[in-house]
């Protein structure tokens, strides 16, 4: 039985990050990553070893406006004397300590039923692409990738627009092992702002290499060097295809993650839980997968 105050809460954290310098979330022996730094960071402060658990664990290089994560303390570590049971002053607190690539934007308490990884509905990224002749603009350099050829936003948007909805994205994907490749590409968007193309991609989850894998197809188009119908032809293979340009990791951020309300998140997670496989393809399913949403 424990004692009162020692009862386990959850925190949400909302985190934002330049992976620049990051060889990416997940915790890797010897290897600085984003979720080592944080994990270790708000273990001093609380005092209790913590354990996050993230909805998308992204790749080296890629940067994170709303990345979200969750994590289980006791409620007694947050009644310090600068916390006072207020999570919210955790955000000061960490602030200090972090390096300057990466903040704790907000921490709040939620239920036991959410979890950050399987009860999102959907995934946000943007990608900063500049095919300006010397590249990315120096104060954007970290952001913004850059591509060798004129780029057709109009030829963009008509190729993402073959590729959203309920597909197989194996040729889009690189290999893992047990993981499903279908996905529900939400949306698929490109505007340009002077000389850098900036491209909106929703989904439900994204496998290991899927955003940057789609970016460099659909660029391929809209510099001239691929059709339309090669690019939507792609979702009819079902290995990685050798032909698919990967864009830099550094044009890459998560922008957001969309999460039902509260009374949802349990049955989410369940549907989330049911890997897809190719008879929830052919009867055009609308479930979730067990994707963490890789990029």
């Amino acid at each position: 039985m424990r004692r009162d105050g020692d009862e386990q809460v959850r925190l949400r954290l909302l985190i934002g990050y330049d992976g620049t310098d990051f060889s990416g979330w997940a915790v890797q022996p010897g290897r600085r990553t984003v979720c080592q730094t944080v994990q270790d960071t708000l273990g001093t402060v609380l005092r209790v070893p913590v354990r996050l658990t993230v909805a998308g664990r992204t790749d080296a290089g890629v940067h994170a406006t709303a990345q979200v994560a969750h994590c289980d303390v006791p409620a007694s570590s947050l009644q310090t004397r600068s916390i006072d049971g207020d999570p919210s002053r955790l955000v000061r607190r960490l602030a200090k300590m972090l390096p300057d690539d990466v903040r704790v934007l907000r921490v709040d308490v939620v239920s036991a039923d959410f979890d950050a990884r399987f009860s999102a509905v959907a995934r946000t990224y943007e990608y900063r692409l500049s095919d300006a002749p010397w590249g990315a603009d120096p104060i954007h350099a970290r952001n913004t990738a850059d591509w060798s050829r004129p780029l057709d936003v109009d030829a963009m948007n008509e190729a993402s627009a073959r590729l959203v909805g309920l597909n197989d994205f194996a040729a889009f994907c690189r290999f893992r092992e047990g993981a499903t490749t279908i996905r529900e590409l939400q949306g698929f968007r490109w505007r340009r702002a002077g000389a850098v193309v900036i491209g909106e991609v929703r989904a439900d989850a994204f496998c290991w290499s899927m955003v940057r894998s789609l970016v460099g197809a659909v660029a391929s188009v809209g510099d001239g060097r691929r059709t339309v119908d090669w690019c939507a032809g792609l979702l009819a293979e079902r290995t990685r295809s050798s032909q698919v340009p990967v864009a830099q990791a550094r044009g890459l951020t998560l922008t957001g993650v969309d999460y039902p309300p509260p009374e949802q998140w349990a049955a989410r997670n369940e549907r989330t839980r049911d890997v897809r496989d190719a008879a929830d393809l052919a009867n055009n399913a609308d479930d979730a997968d067990n994707a963490d949403g890789c990029c």
